[in-house]
């Protein structure tokens, strides 16, 4: 499937997940891991969008989900074992992980300012809260 995220409908479902800085730069070159027994690895959304935790806390990317791909460690697939030591070992003991295969990050016009805690798990809303939201508060409201 291949859609951009510039131009994603406003009721598209999008998944907004934390990402540390080497997380988000694998999302970059196309990669999200998330460990088969997060919740996100079994709902539907077209879109993840990324709340970095550093060196900004705020929301200030997306990206369509392009394919799906379930990889066990020590398997070929898109995770590399340098991914996994980097990705996956600092917050989970999974062996399993899907692996969100994502197009082109987008920078969102206005990022989503944390104005609270941060995000903790993963958050759903659409493209089109995700726009409109300046804060993580108000898209909590959403």
């Amino acid at each position: 499937m291949d859609r951009s995220a510039a131009d994603a409908p406003g009721d598209a479902r999008v998944c907004v997940v934390a990402t540390r800085p080497d997380t988000f730069e694998r999302c970059r070159e196309g990669v999200y891991p998330a460990p088969r027994g997060y919740d996100r690895t079994r709902e539907a959304f077209d879109y993840v969008a990324f709340y970095r935790t550093a060196p900004v806390s705020a929301i200030t990317h997306f990206a369509p989900v392009t394919d799906r791909v379930e990889q066990s460690r020590g398997e070929s697939g898109p995770m590399t074992g340098a991914d996994w030591a980097a990705l996956v070992d600092p917050v989970s003991d999974a062996e399993t992980v899907v692996v969100f295969e994502l197009g082109e990050l987008v920078p969102l016009d206005s990022p989503v300012e944390n104005d609270r805690s941060g995000v903790r798990g993963a958050w759903y809303c659409t493209v089109a809260d995700l726009r409109a939201a300046a804060t993580l508060s108000e898209l909590a409201g959403r």
